[in-house]
């Protein structure tokens, strides 16, 4: 890539700006310990591969708890909504590349899968909203990550072609998909995608920590 070809940023939030993918990994036991149960060993394993309904299901079954499986969604849910208005933080290097990049005078927009409310109460709390000129959203593009629909929007809106926008994730499937839409691509480390490190490296044009 010439520096030149870059002029303008699509980031991901969950697990490239914002250091969250553990929440979903620890979910299941932070409701069990909200209602004063203990959770077993290897709980969070069990539940990864689950949607949220299916996992209500196996937590109602599994500890026979007496609340319903909507009572049991909707506390699931306060706990989400609570861990983005008051605790995720960023990922180690973010403040300091968004204000670089912004230093530069680069345009940043985020493409993401979550809820727009509570990124946006994120990225307020966290002090990094100002560096982004737009927020866009799946549910409300009624779309995946595996559709390029998200990114394309995103270049209409900066009004550039897919060649000189950078698209930050840390899911392959995600990277793999701008990729394919002509997207310069950043694959970003996070724990949570350990296993699939060698195979972001090899789809992206580049990675990074940050650092």
């Amino acid at each position: 890539m010439k520096n030149n070809s870059l002029l303008a940023i699509i980031f991901d939030a969950d697990g490239t700006l914002l250091n969250s993918m553990y929440l979903w990994y620890e979910l299941g036991g932070r409701y069990l310990r909200s209602i004063n149960i203990e959770p077993e060993r290897g709980l969070a394993d069990m539940l990864a591969p689950l949607s949220l309904e299916e996992s209500c299901v196996y937590l109602k079954d599994r500890y026979a708890l007496e609340q319903s499986l909507g009572d049991i969604r909707d506390g699931i849910v306060r706990i989400i909504q609570d861990f983005y208005i008051d605790e995720v933080g960023l990922k180690v290097g973010v403040r300091d590349f968004l204000e670089s990049m912004s230093r530069k005078n680069i345009p940043m927009v985020i493409a993401t899968s979550g809820d727009r409310t509570l990124l946006n109460a994120a990225l307020e709390r966290n002090g990094i909203a100002r560096y982004f000129e737009a927020v866009f959203t799946c549910s409300e593009l009624n779309t995946t990550k595996r559709e390029p629909t998200i990114y394309l929007a995103c270049a209409e809106f900066l009004k550039l072609d897919p060649g000189n926008i950078a698209v930050f994730e840390d899911s392959l499937f995600a990277l793999e998909t701008a990729k394919a839409a002509g997207f310069i691509t950043f694959g970003v480390e996070d724990d949570s995608n350990i296993n699939d490190r060698e195979n972001i490296i090899a789809v992206a044009d580049f990675y990074t920590d940050f650092l």
